[in-house]
C-alpha cells in the first residue's frame, strides 16, 4: 500500500511542478522557426525565469519521491496513481483564472482517472518481479524516439493546438521510459553500487529520457491549457508504463471476454474524460486570450 500512497505525493508535487512551469512557459515569446531551433530557444529562456525553476524544484522533489515508490513498488502500480495529477492541476489552473472548475469539468477529470485505474485492475497488475528483458528495453525506448521525431514535426505545422496534445502524449511516453530506467537504476544502486551504476547504460538513458521529456513537457505548457497538457501527458504515460512493463518485464497479458470488457470500459471512461477536460472553463479562458492577447501579455 506504500508505493501507490507515495504514488499520490508523486502526483500532487508533479502537479505543482506542472501549474509554476506553465505558467513561465506560456508568457514565453515563440516565433516561427524550426521545432529543434524553437526548443532551444524556449528552454534557454526558462531556465532563466524563476518561477520555471520553482517549478523545476516541484519536479526533482517528485522524481525523487517516485523512486522511493518504484523501487517498493512496481512501474505498473505507481504510475497509474500519476492520473491523479489531474485532480490537483485542474484546480490550480482555475483558482489562478479566478473561475471554479465546473461538476462537469471535475467529472471529467474523475472519468479519466478512472478510467485509468479499471484499466490496471482489469489486467491485474502485479509487482514486476525477475529479471527485465533489456534488449526489449531498449527496443521500446527507439520506438518512443521514432514516435517523437515523426509527430513533433507534424504537429508543429497542424498549430499550437495540435502541438499541446502530441507534445504532451510524446512527453507523456518520455516519461513512461523514464519510470523504467528509474527502476533499473535504482536497483543496480541498491544491488550492485554505485560504481557499477556509473558504468550502467541505463543511467545515461534516464538523463535523456528525463531531459526530453521535460523539454517536450514545456512545448505542451506554452502552447496550451495546462489541463489540455496534464491530461495527454498522464494518460500516454501510465498506459505506456504498462505496455512497456508487459513486454519488458515477466507480467502477462490478460484474455478472455472479462477484461475485454473491462479494457473497453476503461477506454470509454478515458475519452469521456478528455473530451470533458478539453472544454473546461480555464481551458476555454486560455485559448481566448491567446487568440486576443500578445504571448507576453498572457497571464
Amino acid at each position: 500500500m506504500l508505493a501507490p500512497l507515495l504514488g499520490l505525493g508523486v502526483a500532487f508535487l508533479f502537479a505543482l511542478s506542472a501549474f509554476f512551469q506553465q505558467r513561465a512557459a506560456r508568457n514565453t515569446h515563440r516565433e516561427s522557426r524550426s521545432v529543434a531551433a524553437a526548443a532551444v530557444a524556449l528552454m534557454s529562456k526558462l531556465v532563466r525565469d524563476p518561477v520555471w525553476l520553482q517549478g523545476w524544484m516541484f519536479n526533482l522533489a517528485g522524481f525523487g519521491v517516485q523512486a522511493l515508490a518504484l523501487h517498493l513498488g512496481s512501474v505498473v502500480t505507481v504510475q497509474p496513481m500519476l492520473a491523479t495529477q489531474l485532480l490537483f492541476a485542474l484546480p490550480m489552473s482555475s483558482l489562478e483564472q479566478r473561475i471554479w472548475p465546473r461538476a462537469r469539468d471535475w467529472l471529467g477529470a474523475l472519468c479519466l482517472c478512472g478510467g485509468l485505474v479499471v484499466l490496471i485492475l482489469v489486467v491485474h497488475a502485479k509487482p514486476l518481479e525477475g529479471e527485465p528483458d533489456r534488449g526489449r528495453i531498449l527496443l521500446s525506448a527507439i520506438a518512443v524516439v521514432a514516435a517523437i521525431g515523426i509527430l513533433i514535426p507534424i504537429a508543429s505545422r497542424l498549430g499550437p493546438n495540435a502541438l499541446v496534445l502530441v507534445a504532451g502524449a510524446c512527453a507523456g511516453l518520455c516519461f513512461a521510459m523514464t519510470a523504467v530506467f528509474i527502476k533499473l537504476t535504482t536497483d543496480d544502486l541498491v544491488n550492485h553500487g554505485v560504481a557499477y551504476t556509473a558504468r550502467d547504460w541505463v543511467g545515461y538513458a534516464l538523463a535523456s529520457s528525463t531531459l526530453v521529456g521535460l523539454v517536450l513537457g514545456q512545448g505542451a505548457f506554452a502552447n496550451g491549457p495546462l489541463p489540455w497538457a496534464v491530461a495527454t501527458k498522464e494518460t500516454a504515460n501510465p498506459v505506456a508504463s504498462y505496455a512497456i512493463g508487459v513486454l519488458a518485464f515477466p507480467v502477462q497479458f490478460p484474455t478472455g471476454a472479462g477484461p475485454m470488457l473491462g479494457l473497453s470500459f476503461a477506454g470509454l471512461l478515458v475519452a469521456l474524460g478528455a473530451v470533458a477536460l478539453a472544454h473546461s472553463p480555464s481551458a476555454d479562458l486560455w485559448l481566448r486570450r491567446r487568440e486576443n492577447q500578445s504571448p507576453e501579455a498572457v497571464s
